[in-house]
């Protein structure tokens, strides 16, 4: 076993163990290697099939909730200033918002995931995309765009989508 081979293999325990996402930095850190070498594993990981998922907090392998859970995605449209309320209400109803993804019409579909689960991580989200300075991906298509949710039911994702309704996001 070579010794990227190793490196990729410990990459991969690190993220089953941990319960937060691990950032390219931190896995750098611990492995003693650049990030940049991190992001390579990464990609080459993904080539061979390993879902590994890249939020704004760092990389996380999806969770057995993911895949047990009810997921739809929602077709919403809503102004910057209202990407706090959007992701609290989904949130708000158990939804964990996983992505965030456009239909650009040059570049086709463009995805983010998110994998927020709860108000303090929403409010992690809005923060650092104004500390960036960032813009979110609605912007490039007049404020339209997609979440794909999860939650433990469909009567949690049905109460959601008629909340969503009422405020005019759908």
């Amino acid at each position: 076993m070579s010794e990227g081979d190793r490196r990729r293999a410990q990459i991969l325990e690190i993220l089953k163990k941990s319960e937060q996402p691990v950032s390219g930095t931190d896995l750098a850190g611990r492995l003693h290697v650049s990030r940049q070498v991190i992001v390579q594993d990464v990609a080459l990981l993904r080539a061979e099939n390993r879902e590994i998922l890249s939020t704004y907090k760092g990389y996380v392998l999806p969770s057995a909730e993911k895949q047990s859970s009810c997921v739809r995605v929602f077709r919403v449209n809503h102004t910057m200033e209202e990407t706090l309320d959007e992701l609290q209400t989904m949130v708000d109803y158990g939804g964990t918002v996983l992505d965030v993804f456009v239909e650009h019409p040059l570049y086709g579909q463009i995805r983010a995931d998110l994998m927020v689960h709860n108000r303090l991580e929403v409010s992690q989200f809005v923060e650092k995309m104004a500390a960036c300075k960032a813009h979110p991906l609605n912007m490039l298509t007049d404020g339209w765009h997609y979440h794909t949710v999860a939650a433990p039911s469909e009567k949690h994702l049905d109460l959601l989508e008629e909340e969503l309704h009422k405020k005019h996001y759908l």
